[in-house]
């Protein structure tokens, strides 16, 4: 069966239930684990959790580049903000997220007067470098493999036409060591992966080809939609019941096997591989992407002397514990009590793609 016929008829949605039960009384318990925002919203969304056996467990690993941004990068982030002549640029879910310090967040800044914008795209940054030359532009590159390559087409336009006043701050992040670094923590438990379609649509679906080589354990890129979702899950429980780890890309539609090589040559020209800290996971060699000497100009890290420094999690927050699927949203003390979205004490709860977020909107 295709999984686009999944989108026609409720009677394949109930095969393809019956036949993950079918399977799960042959695997026994497992955990599945998808290290995608989008996808750990789409699954609260449209409630794939009740469709599954209590066998299956899916578990949110470390997807939303929001909330895998450390409480010291924030800090660090925060100062800048106190520069005079300096605007910050970021994404909307940047602006509440919270610093080390209580009450600290890039909104707040802005409420007390700081020149701190939202911005749909790294290219409206750099409209705002030209539209106000008198200041200096700051855009917080945040993301994965799928955002590093509309960052990259910005730095290397400012660089082309030598706006002096525009420079980037990558945080940005790469997907396969930070897995790599999960899957040998010593607190792993994870039976096999749904893949990010929109991460493997640039990078190409071989991209996670290690999860099943190196590691011994399924892994299945998925789309986005229920159908996907539910079709993905059931190709894990297959290799899971058979004993056959792979990997198989379901989102066929959108992902090659070699991905969209001239935005990865892009990325490539003005990125190379950094060591990069993570929220969970600590230092993780080779996971970011550090820009080129040959852009040091429209580097902020080295413009401003950007340093991020060590801070602790909010007392009783366990967003770190949750990015690695080792607790759930609903194991937090402070979830949903404490923590809200009106008054979010930790990053998952503010990203639009955090499974905190996710939880207490749609469980």
């Amino acid at each position: 069966m295709l999984c686009e016929e999944l989108f026609q008829s409720p009677k394949h949605i109930s095969d393809i239930k019956k036949r993950i039960e079918e399977l799960a009384q042959r695997t026994g318990p497992v955990r599945l684990m998808e290290i995608c925002g989008t996808h750990t919203m789409a699954i609260a969304k449209t409630g794939i959790r009740s469709l599954l056996p209590k066998e299956v467990r899916l578990l949110s690993g470390p997807g939303c580049p929001v909330c895998v941004t450390p409480a010291g990068v924030i800090d660090a982030v925060l100062d800048l903000a106190d520069i005079p002549d300096v605007i910050i640029t970021c994404y909307g879910d940047m602006l509440r997220i919270p610093g080390s310090r209580p009450g600290t967040s890039l909104l707040m800044k802005k409420a007390n007067g700081r020149a701190i914008r939202a911005v749909y795209s790294p290219m409206d940054a750099l409209q705002l470098a030209k539209d106000h030359p008198q200041k200096e532009i700051i855009f917080l590159g945040v993301g994965f493999e799928t955002t590093a390559p509309g960052t990259a087409a910005c730095i290397a336009e400012a660089a082309g036409r030598q706006i002096s006043n525009f420079s980037a701050l990558s945080l940005l992040k790469r997907t396969e060591p930070a897995l790599r670094s999960l899957i040998t923590a010593q607190d792993f438990a994870v039976d096999g992966f749904l893949c990010p379609g929109h991460v493997a649509a640039v990078t190409g679906s071989e991209t996670f080809r290690f999860i099943p080589d190196d590691y011994r354990l399924p892994a299945v890129v998925s789309g986005f939609e229920a159908a996907d979702l539910l079709y993905s899950i059931l190709q894990l429980m297959e290799m899971l019941a058979n004993k056959t780890p792979d990997l198989k890309n379901e989102y066929t539609r959108l992902v090659q096997t070699h991905g969209n090589q001239p935005a990865r040559e892009f990325v490539d020209r003005v990125f190379r591989h950094g060591k990069c800290t993570w929220r969970g996971l600590g230092v993780v060699p080779d996971s970011g992407y550090e820009i080129r000497e040959e852009y040091a100009a429209w580097d902020a890290r080295l413009k401003f002397g950007f340093q991020e420094a060590f801070a602790p999690e909010p007392s009783g927050c366990r967003c770190a514990q949750i990015i690695r699927g080792v607790e759930t949203p609903d194991s937090c003390p402070l979830f949903g009590t404490a923590c809200t979205p009106e008054q979010p004490v930790g990053p998952c709860m503010v990203s639009g793609e955090g499974s905190c977020a996710a939880a207490y909107r749609y469980h």
